[in-house]
């Protein structure tokens, strides 16, 4: 779906932009918090942020990465607010569509998800952007409201670290794989 196929201010859009994206969003979240619940309660909050802030959208960066920009800063404040054991009552969720498989089920059986929630928060968001969703560095700076020079470096040291967490060489092309996933890096390398 193109940007210029939505229109700020637009319901219809937005409509959308949320049955288009939500299990992209979903999935970033998860991989953030490590946790089903509260990744699907900080996605639906983003989506209601989201939605309350429709008509401002600029169309000069695209929909899906505004919308990422939000979620991550909701799921960081749920961090945050977990880790000081001040977490509140959950938002009551709006409906969701059907997801093809549930992020959950696929995560928690996944080398790679348990080494991404050992990771701090804004470098296993960068590995799940670049890697999972293939945005750019200038994207995933847009979405992470952070330089693009940051993006670069949070990238070169999440991957050093999954690749010292799951004991994958760094040996760029070498072929690696585990019974449950595969990551082809940038750099061509797997990890």
């Amino acid at each position: 779906m193109a940007e210029q196929d939505f229109r700020p201010g637009s319901q219809d859009d937005f409509d959308r932009l949320y049955r288009s994206s939500y299990n992209r969003v979903l999935y970033t979240v998860y991989g953030i918090l490590g946790d089903q619940a509260a990744a699907e309660d900080c996605t639906h909050d983003a989506f209601v942020r989201a939605f309350k802030a429709w008509a401002s959208w600029k169309p000069d960066a695209p929909a899906e990465a505004w919308l990422h920009r939000i979620a991550i800063n909701v799921a960081y404040t749920y961090a945050r607010r977990r880790r000081l054991g001040e977490v509140g009552e959950l938002v009551r969720r709006l409906g969701r569509p059907a997801p093809a498989a549930e992020p959950a089920d696929v995560a928690e059986t996944s080398d790679l998800f348990r080494a991404l929630r050992r990771l701090p928060h804004e470098q296993a968001a960068v590995i799940i952007l670049r890697h999972h969703h293939g945005y750019t560095n200038r994207e995933i700076a847009f979405a992470l409201g952070a330089p693009e020079s940051t993006i670069a470096s949070r990238l070169a040291k999440a991957k050093k670290r999954l690749r010292d967490e799951l004991r994958w060489p760094d040996a760029p092309g070498q072929v690696v794989t585990r019974p449950d996933t595969v990551v082809v890096l940038e750099d061509g390398s797997q990890g």
